[in-house]
């Protein structure tokens, strides 16, 4: 029983163990941008913060490159940008999701020096110099692969689970482009969280509220667009709990999505070229890596002239080996780029339209983005909406991608945050079409999903069919332009069946219902299908509820009968009944656009094809790690045959030995030249290996001269402890013979500890007489280890006397007689009711 019951208490810690490693997962952050992305872990004993990149930088640069076979990221990508134009990877948030041929794609290029072609999906991949295609997906899980290594090396586990910021505006496309990526990258999507809410969630974490509704506009001027948001703050109470919670509401969001730090560098980059023209009478823009020059230069003096009236720009060899120099005032910038300040401003007023607010109302436009720093920037917001209500009390760097990890945390239920609860808005009008029932040419479009609804929110359609048919999701209008308006297609199957089972139970006029969603994280789809009638009770209880009333009411013979709307709460949704006979389960083919989201196979193929390049790499760094190893190595042991007769390794070891090292020495060197640059990894520890086969020896004997003296002491020590041992336990022994009392040790103890003592000491006097005669170049005659062993072996047979405890002395037994006083040995008879225990048992 015993032995069950340990087996059954280590499967139980087992398990437990392991539901507590899982509860504890770490939760990865990501703020996304076309210039930079940020990070943020959220892990049980790691201090909440952004994560840091190999050089210790607080954000990294949005970049892959390859310098040759080399890939690279972050700041080292962007380095190498001018040299390797066309392998050089950036502003690939521009292009997520999008078609091939729309505008976005055609102002990615104006942008770029990147080669790209059109995919299967008819979405766009990027062709490196030999060739090689990727895909935009593979690109962004490359980086985001990245992160999630910076991430794993602090967490010291492994981190799998990740929420990530987009664009409000993204639609479908883009945010199935997104999660995408995070699948090849070898993550779970947490949740997508538009950014302007993971900003709101920054700033309400630190903040207290009222009951009455607070509003503020996040506005978010970064590289690819300019966003403003409406939210509102308010102090609530669960009504379940009684706990106080902060509520967030996102009211109105405003944006233009070509207006950002981008297009500013796009014209201080037309304003290099210019100066170049005029100066040189040569058209840079045929050169793909002047142009990339400038694109990193534009960024440069863009940075100077936010705090100075005017820079210097100066580019060496920018191209045709002509030094660039030319003064760009902010003055001249600004004139450029005069007609972007109504479009600057023009979000805020489109969210406040949208949010049903006027600008009296909002407390305060928060400002964040990198290019909200630009004084052009700031004076146009300031001239929209006062400068009273301009706040700069948020990181604009940061507070994205901080809010997103507090937003994840309080979705993973593993931490213990401030409670923010968020309800976010859909930006896009989304209706679904289907073909009418009584003409089958006649499509109706149905608006299901209006811009503004919450995210959560479920919609349940009717439908009075006998056939299968299909729903089609679609944008009524353009998202932006190129962009289709089919999202996806659900063919719901198995009607005719599903109906006349609930004719043959006597449903009256059975319909379908299909339920359409819209996720947390902003996706819409048809999740489930019923066929559902209501069956005609027949009893005498049926009949009584049918005559007052008490059956459902008819549903009129409608395509479209019943729009009902409801948001989708914390409470778990009551699901009907296995036992319900008026609802049969329907199937649910889910078709989507030709540039919807990657199949399973492609995600396969993506995610082998990016684990191989991770594989080639790890095999590159560890033979070069070989290469550079066998190198030091060869460079270590000519130093030892080169620094003369009085080093030890020299006097350890004999002339033969030396020569035959040398040999092998020099034969090694020879090869590393000749054949080390293509020698794989395995090849190159193998001639290690065998230079170490003639090494270790010498190596060992100095190491043994050095070792032996501390050895030898340690053995006399335990030589020394035990003789003294016993010739004090003897007498202890006969001591107690003579006391008549019992000793801790007996005689043929003492006897087998002085055998082994003897024996030692015997070996060990061998030992040092044959070592004394031992040269240094000759092997050891007695090891240390073998020195240690013993005398380990004696210390431990000590150790066992030593430590034994006196025995107890028994003590005399008192007579009945006694003065003290017993009771009679005589067992005495106990009354049943005097009895212990339990008789009933």
């Amino acid at each position: 029983m015993s032995r069950l019951s340990l087996r059954r208490a280590v499967t139980l810690f087992v398990l437990f163990a392991a539901v507590f490693e899982t509860s504890l997962a770490s939760v990865l952050a990501v703020d996304y941008g076309s210039d930079w992305i940020k990070a943020s872990l959220m892990k049980p004993g790691v201090p909440f913060d952004v994560l840091l990149n190999k050089d210790s930088k607080r954000k990294i640069q949005s970049c892959v490159a390859w310098k040759k076979d080399e890939r690279l990221f972050g700041s080292d990508a962007t380095n190498i940008a001018s040299r390797f134009p066309q392998d050089s990877f950036s502003s690939l948030k521009y292009i997520q999701g999008a078609p091939y041929n729309s505008d976005i794609v055609t102002y990615f290029t104006s942008i770029s020096t990147a080669q790209i072609s059109e995919t299967d999906r008819k979405t766009v991949a990027l062709k490196q110099s030999d060739g090689t295609e990727w895909s935009t997906e593979e690109l962004v899980a490359m980086q985001l692969s990245y992160v999630k290594k910076l991430a794993e090396d602090l967490a010291g586990e492994s981190v799998n689970e990740v929420i990530l910021t987009v664009p409000p505006y993204f639609s479908q496309f883009e945010r199935d482009s997104v999660a995408d990526a995070i699948e090849i990258a070898g993550l779970k999507t947490l949740a997508l969280v538009n950014d302007g809410t993971a900003v709101a969630v920054n700033y309400a974490m630190t903040r207290t509220f009222s009951t009455t509704p607070e509003y503020h506009v996040i506005y978010d001027a970064g590289a690819s667009s300019t966003r403003a948001t409406v939210i509102s703050f308010t102090a609530a109470e669960d009504p379940k709990t009684k706990s106080p919670y902060t509520q967030i509401n996102v009211l109105g969001v405003g944006y233009d999505r070509n207006t950002g730090g981008t297009e500013l560098d796009l014209r201080l980059r037309d304003i290099l070229i210019d100066s170049f023209i005029s100066k040189h009478r040569r058209d840079i823009r045929k050169d793909n890596r002047g142009m990339a020059k400038l694109w990193k230069e534009a960024g440069r003096v863009k940075t100077i002239l936010s705090a100075n009236s005017d820079a210097m720009s100066t580019v060496e060899s920018v191209a045709f080996d002509i030094d660039f120099k030319a003064k760009v005032t902010r003055a001249q910038f600004e004139d450029v780029c005069k007609d972007l300040h109504p479009r600057f401003v023009r979000p805020i007023h489109d969210a406040l339209t949208n949010a049903g607010l006027p600008l009296e109302n909002i407390s305060s436009v928060i400002l964040t983005g990198g290019s909200s720093r630009t004084p052009m920037v700031q004076a146009a917001v300031k001239a929209a909406v006062g400068e009273d209500r301009i706040a700069l009390n948020i990181n604009a760097d940061e507070s994205a991608v901080l809010g997103a990890a507090l937003y994840g945390a309080s979705l993973s239920r593993q931490f213990k945050t401030k409670d923010i609860r968020v309800t976010d808005v859909l930006m896009h009008d989304i209706q679904a079409s289907y073909l009418a029932s009584n003409s089958p040419t006649r499509t109706i479009h149905t608006a299901v999903l209006p811009g503004g609804s919450k995210h959560g929110t479920r919609k349940t359609l009717t439908f009075k069919r006998q056939d299968d048919f299909s729903v089609m999701l679609n944008y009524p209008d353009v998202v932006m332009s190129g962009f289709p308006h089919e999202i996806l297609e659900a063919k719901i199957i198995g009607i005719p069946e599903a109906i006349g089972n609930l004719t043959e139970r006597g449903a009256i006029d059975p319909v379908i219902k299909a339920t359409v969603v819209l996720s947390e994280s902003g996706f819409v789809s048809i999740k489930d299908a019923v066929a559902y009638g209501e069956i005609k009770d027949d009893s005498i209880t049926g009949k009584l509820k049918g005559l007052f009333g008490g059956g459902g009411d008819q549903v009129p013979e409608t395509d479209l009968d019943e729009e009902t709307q409801k948001t989708e709460k914390k409470e778990k949704v009551k699901k009907p009944l296995a036992k319900d006979q008026s609802t049969i389960p329907l199937e649910i083919e889910i078709v989507y656009n030709a540039q919807g989201p990657m199949n399973a196979a492609a995600k396969r193929a993506a995610r082998d094809r990016l684990r191989a390049l991770d594989n080639l790499e790890v095999s590159r760094q560890l033979r070069e790690e070989a290469h550079n190893t066998l190198e030091g190595y060869l460079y270590k042991l000519r130093d030892l045959l080169d620094d003369g007769a009085e080093t030890p390794f020299t006097k350890c070891s004999q002339q033969s030995e030396r020569k035959a090292l040398s040999k092998k020495l020099s034969e090694t060197i020879a090869w590393l030249h000749d054949e080390g640059d293509t020698a794989d990894t395995v090849k190159l520890w193998e001639k290690r290996s065998a230079l170490e086969s003639l090494e270790k020896p010498i190596v060992h004997r100095y190491k043994e001269i050095e070792a032996f003296p501390q050895a030898l002491n340690n053995s006399q020590k335990w030589n020394w402890s035990t003789r003294l041992f016993l010739a004090e336990a003897r007498e202890n022994v006969t001591a107690d013979a003579i006391a008549g009392v019992p000793s801790k040790w007996t005689s043929e103890e003492l006897d087998a500890l002085e055998k082994a003592l003897q024996e030692h000491e015997v070996w060990l006097n061998n030992g040092v007489e044959r070592q004394k005669k031992t040269k240094m170049n000759e092997d050891p005659a007695i090891e240390t280890k073998e020195l240690r062993e013993r005398a380990k072996t004696l210390e431990q047979h000590l150790q066992r006397l030593v430590r034994r405890k006196t025995p107890k002395v028994k003590k005399a037994p008192v007579k009945s007689g006694d003065s003290s006083g017993t009771s009679s040995a005589e067992p005495t008879e106990t009354g049943a009711g005097d009895r212990p225990g339990h008789d009933e048992l």
